[in-house]
């Protein structure tokens, strides 16, 4: 069970605080078609990981067994959706919506406590603080534990004309909402570094059905419920005005254990890379990113939708690789085409992750022609 709550902390996370509002906003009611179909979309996707992960142990993820399936340029350019765009702009996004929660309950800008806890974060990950295995467990049982509450209270209240209209912005908008929430569905690839375990695919069969119960519970609890924070909602809703410090102090916490994970995983990617300082990178790049937001005025669906569009390449990526080194081809096969069809609704999202590409394979050409020999007199 302990392997089911490693499974469980990588796939859940900040992101279910406010992924609902998001999905809401964008296709409505319709929004739980998206639920569903990245869902069923996790099935594939999650075993051919779990697969992997067993095949090819120590192939450093998705990077890695993209570097066995199509050589070591692929490889790099995966690791560089990672570092460059997964890891600052999911951060920054997961950060804000700990903001989010912190300003519902205490008051203040979202900005200004998500730039707290981000700083908060890169100090620990400096100090060499990392968060114990047992903490997170214990902060995804948290979260596990505050969205069943909500759930349980809310659904006797949900009624039929909460679905009504079902599709006020069209049916095409359920793609877009699919989008947005591929970023709750990011994290199966961590079974790649589970492969040491005894069954990894068990424990993905038994995360796929509380991430299932959970998920689809919440979308269905939050279909009407109004502003940015659906879950400090509900329970308010359940609880009364109390629960709103309580949950504002259990999502400074899951933020700030997912942001600092990944900020320790992107230190480890950065030198395993070559970066000689890859946290100060990092850093800077985090601190770039959060003038741009804050001048601009980047919504958090914006960070939300071009941290899940990235995620959903490296998936891509990774399902590319699957049908070509595992036996059996076809859960990975159907794994990418969803994907595919996913990555469809991204729009200009998608220049994110091609521009990167276009980054990474420059630097390897510049890298190639610095390390060649020059012409002999």
């Amino acid at each position: 069970m302990r392997l089911t709550a490693m499974y469980l902390g990588a796939v859940l996370g900040p992101g279910v605080l406010v992924l609902p509002a998001l999905a809401n906003r964008a296709a409505g009611p319709a929004s739980l078609l998206a639920w569903v179909l990245l869902l069923l979309l996790s099935v594939p996707v999650a075993m051919s990981f779990a697969e992997l992960g067993t095949r090819y142990p120590g192939g450093h993820g998705v990077a890695g067994f993209v570097g066995h399936a199509f050589g070591r340029q692929a490889q790099n350019t995966v690791a560089w959706w990672f570092y460059a765009v997964g890891v600052p702009v999911g951060v920054l996004g997961g950060a804000l919506v700990g903001g989010q929660y912190v300003a519902h309950a205490a008051g203040g800008h979202p900005l200004v406590w998500g730039t707290l806890i981000l700083a908060a974060a890169f100090a620990a990950n400096y100090a060499g603080f990392h968060v114990s295995a047992t903490v997170q467990v214990l902060l995804v049982g948290l979260l596990t534990a505050l969205v069943a509450t909500a759930i349980a209270f809310r659904l006797p209240h949900v009624t039929a004309a909460d679905f009504t209209p079902f599709a006020p912005h069209g049916w095409l908008a359920v793609g877009t909402a699919a989008t947005v929430l591929f970023f709750a569905f990011a994290g199966w690839e961590a079974g790649s570094h589970l492969s040491g375990t005894a069954d990894p695919r068990r424990a993905t069969r038994r995360t796929l059905v509380v991430v299932a119960v959970l998920y689809l519970g919440l979308a269905v609890a939050t279909v009407a419920v109004p502003g940015d924070v659906p879950l400090a909602v509900l329970l308010e809703r359940a609880f009364g005005p109390a629960a709103r410090a309580t949950t504002a102090v259990a999502a400074v916490l899951l933020t700030f254990g997912a942001v600092n994970t990944y900020l320790a995983g992107a230190k480890e990617l950065g030198t395993a890379m070559g970066l000689r300082k890859p946290l100060s990178v990092q850093a800077g790049w985090c601190a770039v990113l959060l003038v741009v937001t804050a001048v601009w005025r980047v919504e958090l669906a914006t960070l939300m939708g071009v941290t899940a569009t990235t995620l959903a390449a490296v998936t891509a990526a990774g399902m590319a690789a699957a049908v070509k080194l595992l036996p059996r081809r076809t859960p990975p096969a159907v794994a990418l085409a969803f994907t595919l069809v996913v990555l469809s609704f991204s729009g200009w999202w998608l220049l994110v992750p091609a521009g990167v590409s276009a980054l990474a394979w420059s630097a390897a050409r510049v890298g190639r022609s610095a390390a060649s020999p020059g012409p002999r007199c």
